[in-house]
């Protein structure tokens, strides 16, 4: 039987299947091969196994990691003036270069083994999330020495003898690292670099040794103007066949002390206006020997590979953390805020307006924290998650920029104007930064959520193309037919899921009994289902023309996405207790994240090109069966749970905020405090509509709290106004351009000064 279905079935499906799939690149299998699948392979199953999501254990710091945060990081952050950084010197302080050196911020990743702190992805997180509130440009510093750079790339593939020399010195401070990877004419298409290194003989320590001469002309390269040592990634070419048989080796990757002959660093960029150090690198006949290529000869030509691989750090840990803490900074603040300032006699908090803002911004705190532990919680099982770590840096970022646009809506004028004490100011600059760096959010979302999850995360796609990319064609349709027809029950399955749950809301799908969120799990199982039986659609349709289907497969990433947060949704909401105070939260999470989904769904369906299709997928999954999204009770519900001080606050905004020694957040909470205080006063004032003088002639308050309101208005007056600056001021502030400090020409020698 199996030989009749293999020759009158599944040859020709294997015949059109060979014709209809384009063939792999080199980079594109190395891309597809890099890292692994985790729960996102459940959500892409249409029937998700709840048991393993709750299996996971909740990330917690050890004791010397929460020694690190309580101790060297806060003390970090008393170290620092952002305003002075952005706007002044445009560097850190010396004492601070210094600091970050002692205290082994440059090597948080780092095994103790070699001298580093050994943390946890958690704790790097943390870190960085922590640090984010006080001053992107110290946190962008630490990050990225601990995520994509030679320390991760010699962590994972350096060879014994790179990682004793090198992973020391980068641990201390000796040395200080850059990646250089993007270039002018290869930004989110690697494969286009024209950076090149070409096999020979060369001097090398006064030895006639083989080496690699290398060219390269790199930008947007962070910390550039004051690395020691630089990744380099570059196309390796052997033409005199030195090292083997293959001219063209492909992407490479090499460490490249700064201090050789023809290395030559740039002058600074700067941006988005914040001081962290970057700029230009250019190599010009620069010579370094076989052994500095990173994990040694054995890995010329597998740079792509562990670039992939390395992405984890700064997709899945630094940028999202730098994210989430903008996100719950904006929570924080929004909500002390809107506390604060009245207008027409009331706080602007209990506005309609306000109130949409803020319950957005209290429900993306709660959900993207939550994506953000478990997706640390994974990374510490010691899991490469190349695609949640793209979903985690695309969505982290955007959700970032809707937090500060709604943060700076609600606060105004207060927000607009710059000074030493705007609190978001700095955030919302640093915002393109976030969304560009590290894969740009735009193809992050189009070509690498959907592209490269759908083939790895799928049951049976990477076996059905691994099958047609066999050049042996008995052996190629033997593994075909064996995929295919799995293929073929799953979609059955996966159809009949997809319809019983359309047809019933999902009010029967598996869930876990999870009391007033098990209708949560019911929902998110039934549009798991429609997503597995679109993407099966999309697939059998278009074939190879769906990766260049970029509207189409955002929008399917952009499903998987907000199943994963949901679902991480979820797992902090067990992980916690089940507090019922933080339900409004979940349900917001869910019923906006539903909505989006309904909507992703139905606009990929419009916008199918096989019509016959579409209105298959119209009548199975019924994506017009609208989700409503949250109503206007859960809205003002979930304002109000950042509003008033409560553990629901402290667990939303994550206490970030609090013993930060940024001036505007130090009085903003110390007048929230005062004003909270002192509302039972101010609503019998209210009440009898009086003002605190006659209030307290009226008996209605007493001589302390008559005092006490007095120095609540003083507060509440400082929080409210703005900063300012008399000419010379300003004279200065739109003259600083000139100096050489903020050129970079100071900075990188009081860096240097420090490190020796």
């Amino acid at each position: 039987m199996a030989s009749i279905r293999s020759r009158y079935l599944t040859r020709p499906i294997h015949s059109w299947a060979k014709r209809a799939l384009p063939a792999l690149s080199d980079t594109e299998r190395e891309a597809l091969n890099a890292g692994e699948v985790w729960w996102e392979a459940e959500l892409f199953s249409g029937n998700p196994d709840w048991s393993k999501l709750h299996a996971v254990k909740a990330p917690k710091l050890s004791a010397a990691e929460q020694a690190f945060l309580d101790g060297p990081c806060r003390q970090l952050c008393d170290m620092l003036d952002d305003w002075s950084i952005n706007q002044e010197t445009a560097d850190l302080p010396p004492e601070v270069w210094a600091f970050l050196r002692e205290n082994g911020f440059f090597g948080m990743i780092i095994p103790e083994s070699h001298g580093g702190l050994g943390f946890s992805a958690f704790a790097h997180s943390e870190v960085v999330r922590f640090i984010s509130t006080r001053s992107v440009a110290a946190a962008v510093t630490v990050m990225v020495p601990n995520s994509l750079g030679p320390g991760e790339l010699l962590h994972q593939f350096g060879t014994k003898e790179q990682q004793d020399y090198w992973l020391p010195r980068l641990a201390d401070g000796r040395e200080l690292p850059a990646f250089g990877l993007t270039s002018a004419e290869a930004g989110s298409d690697a494969s286009a670099m024209i950076d090149d290194g070409v096999v020979c003989r060369g001097t090398w320590n006064g030895e006639d040794v083989l080496g690699i001469r290398l060219n390269w002309a790199k930008r947007y390269i962070t910390l550039s103007p004051v690395c020691t040592v630089l990744g380099l990634a570059f196309k390796l070419r052997d033409p005199d066949g030195l090292i083997g048989d293959t001219e063209e080796i492909g992407i490479t990757c090499a460490l490249v002390p700064t201090s050789l002959d023809g290395v030559e660093t740039g002058r600074r960029h700067i941006p988005s206006s914040t001081m962290f150090m970057n700029g230009p690198t250019t190599g010009k006949d620069v010579f370094v020997p076989l052994e500095n290529i990173i994990g040694g000869p054995d890995y010329a030509g597998r740079g792509w590979m562990m670039l992939m691989a390395a992405l984890a750090a700064g997709r899945g840990i630094s940028l999202p953390s730098m994210g989430c803490a903008a996100i719950a900074l904006s929570a924080h603040t929004t909500g002390a805020y809107a506390r604060i300032r009245e207008q027409f006699r009331m706080p602007i908090g209990k506005f309609g307006g306000v109130q949409i803002r803020m319950g957005k911004l209290a429900a993306d705190a709660y959900a993207m924290d939550a994506a953000r532990h478990l997706t640390c919680a994974g990374l510490d099982e010691g899991r490469a998650l190349s695609v949640i770590s793209a979903i985690m840096k695309a969505h982290a970022t955007f959700r970032m920029r809707d937090a500060l646009n709604d943060a700076m809506d609600v606060h105004s004028g207060k927000a607009v104007i710059d000074g030493p004490s705007n609190y978001l100011l700095a955030l919302y600059r640093a915002v393109p930064i976030g969304i560009t760096v590290e894969g740009a959010n735009i193809v992050t979302r189009s070509l690498i959520i959907f592209g490269q999850g759908s083939i790895r995360a799928h049951p049976h796609m990477l076996d059905n193309m691994m099958a047609l990319q066999e050049p042996d064609r008995a052996k190629s349709l033997e593994a075909f037919d064996k995929s295919i027809w799995a293929h073929v029950g799953h979609t059955a399955k996966t159809f009949f899921r997809a319809w019983g749950r359309a047809l019933t809301g999902g009010r029967f799908a598996p869930a876990p009994d999870a009391g007033p969120a098990t209708h949560i799990y019911r929902r998110l199982a039934r549009w798991s289902a429609a997503y597995a039986l679109t993407a099966d659609v999309c697939f059998l349709t278009l074939g190879g023309a769906l990766k260049r289907k970029e509207m189409l497969s955002t929008r399917m990433g952009d499903i998987l996405s907000e199943m994963y947060i949901l679902s991480a949704a979820l797992k902090r909401w067990e992980d916690e207790g089940r507090k019922e105070a933080d339900l409004p939260v979940l349900n917001y999470a869910a019923e906006a994240g539903f909505q989006r989904i309904q909507t992703a769904l139905d606009d990929v369906i419009v916008n199918l090109p096989a019509r016959w299709a579409a209105w298959l997928l119209r009548g199975i999954t019924w994506p017009g069966r609208r989700e409503k999204g949250p109503d206007d009770r859960l809205v003002a519900a979930c304002s109000d749970l950042i509003y008033a001080p409560s553990p629901t606050r402290s667990r939303i905004t994550g206490e970030i905020a609090h013993g930060c020694n940024h001036p505007g957040i130090s009085l903003l909470n110390q007048c929230y405090a005062k004003v909270n205080e002192m509302a039972p006063a101010m609503k019998r004032l209210r009440e009898a509509r009086k003002t605190p003088e006659e209030g307290r002639a009226a008996g209605l308050i007493t001589d302390a709290e008559l005092h006490e309101i007095g120095a609540m208005q003083d507060l509440v007056a400082r929080v409210i106004a703005v900063d300012d600056f008399g000419p010379d001021e300003m004279a200065q502030y739109f003259g600083r351009y000139a100096s050489d400090t903020y050129r970079g020409t100071m900075s990188k020698t009081t860096s240097q000064e420090v490190a020796e």
